[in-house]
């Protein structure tokens, strides 16, 4: 075999040193991207409610939290909470018990005998429906000869009154449930017997008559000084929709709309002009009036830097979740002069020391600096949250009712899911029932009269 001349032996060592550099500069560049894209994946791996945006029902149940150090705490609402207790109602019938004879063997009556004790019993009576039956006469005039029928009062023309139809509607907008649930509960309970398709139609009345009251919640949310705005998602037809909600210490004020947009904000706040109260959406941000940002978005994302493997993200995350959380504690002790001040020099430093690294932690120092006119507003302004949790808890229920049904499959429906969302959670808000409410407005709506809605404006 004749060997090759020493100069191009030379030149083919020299290219194959320089593939073997190629070669090994690009296998550390794909070592370097695997590398963080495993990181990347191990840290979303390891999200659930307490570091990210996810809801609790997402976490693992099998990944219990670990319990905290210490006493343990007793069950039940904590101090402070409002608790529900049995109220003392007015009686119907009452009875005077005296005591048992005396063990002493006497056949003695009591002497000075006075009520130190009320025990309340309460029970449902028999469940009696009222049915009136309306048997239409017809009859030839005694002059022209002609035939004439009589016809059913307006106000029983659709088969089911005022009270029944509130019922129907307080099972399925105020509890959630579904037509099948109310079927088998008016066949069980009431003891009547009705089809899914005429639960729709009075579904369908109950929304019309509390539009006006849809109405004038609305008007009254934008009237307000400080709103929470949020949304959530919603199906329609198994199409993406979205719920959004304005609310503040009175009302509720819901609205789906097809778009997470500008065009759907604009739609659901009107000329609404005053303080929100929101989470760092970009849509939000670029609100022109006075906003607060949600303080319990920005702790958590903190809190999943501190997690992080990189020990530089993790001590940033670290600080920046103990400077937010004290932030947010300021609302219940308001800081003085002097611990102001010191808690925003160290605040300011950890941003700037942060803010032109190219990692989580100087995204996290740019995003704190976009919002920080907008991160202690509510120490300014009173009646200003410095978290969205308030617009997260009015929503809570309409998450729950889309996962059972799944959403919509109509604009009617969507409609009805608005306006009894709107009325029942400003109900809540007001400390008032929603039933006789509804029986009112149904009741205006079968006289086609308007009903009252001065409650809505004068919590």
């Amino acid at each position: 075999m004749t060997e090759l001349p020493e100069q191009t032996q030379e030149v083919l060592q020299a290219l194959s040193k320089e593939r073997l550099i190629d070669t090994i500069l690009l296998q550390a560049e794909k070592i370097a991207f695997l590398s963080k894209k495993i990181i990347d994946l191990e840290a979303k791996l390891n999200t659930d409610s307490t570091n990210s945006s996810r809801p609790p029902s997402s976490d693992n149940p099998y990944n219990k939290p670990a319990r905290k150090s210490g006493k343990k705490g007793k069950p039940g609402a904590k101090k402070g909470h409002k608790g529900h207790r049995q109220e003392m109602l007015s009686p119907t019938q009452t009875e005077h018990l005296v005591p048992r004879p005396c063990s002493c063997g006497c056949d003695r009556e009591y002497n000075e005998l006075k009520p130190f004790y009320t025990h309340q019993h309460i029970e449902f009576p028999e469940i009696e429906l009222k049915v009136t039956h309306f048997v239409l006469l017809q009859g030839r005039c005694a002059d022209c000869g002609k035939l004439n029928k009589a016809q059913v009062p307006d106000e029983y023309t659709t088969g089911y009154g005022p009270r029944m139809t509130a019922v129907i509607a307080e099972l399925a907008g105020n509890n959630g449930d579904s037509r099948t649930i109310i079927q088998n509960f008016c066949s069980s309970v009431m003891g009547f017997s009705i089809s899914l398709g005429a639960i729709q139609k009075v579904l369908d009345r109950a929304s019309e008559a509390i539009k006006p009251h849809y109405d004038a919640i609305g008007d009254t949310a934008r009237q307000a000084e400080v709103n929470h705005v949020d949304e959530t998602s919603w199906r329609q037809n198994a199409i993406l929709c979205w719920l959004w909600v304005l609310t503040n210490a009175t009302v509720a004020f819901f609205m789906i709309h097809n778009q997470r947009s500008k065009e759907a904000f604009k739609a659901l706040i009107k000329d609404w002009e005053g303080i929100l109260v929101s989470d760092g959406y970009g849509l939000y941000r670029k609100w022109v009036g006075l906003r607060q940002t949600c303080l319990a978005h920005l702790t958590r994302d903190a809190k999943a830097l501190s997690e992080s493997k990189n020990p530089d993200i993790a001590k940033f995350g670290n600080n920046a979740l103990k400077e937010l959380q004290r932030l947010c504690h300021m609302a219940h002790a308001p800081p003085s002069v002097g611990e102001w001040r010191m808690f925003y020099a160290r605040f300011v430093a950890l941003i700037t020391r942060n803010i032109a690294n190219k990692d989580e932690a100087g995204r996290f120092s740019r995003r704190l600096m976009r919002e920080i006119d907008s991160l202690w507003l509510f120490l300014e302004k009173a009646g200003v949250s410095p978290t969205n949790n308030h617009a997260e808890r009015m929503l809570r229920f309409a998450v729950c009712w889309r996962k059972r049904s799944l959403g919509t499959a109509s604009d009617k429906g969507n409609r009805w899911v608005e306006r009894m969302l709107s009325l029942r959670q400003t109900c809540r808000l007001q400390g008032k029932r929603t039933f006789p409410i509804l029986v009112e407005a149904i009741e205006s709506y079968f006289k086609e009269q308007a009903p009252n809605i001065s409650w809505i404006a004068q919590a």
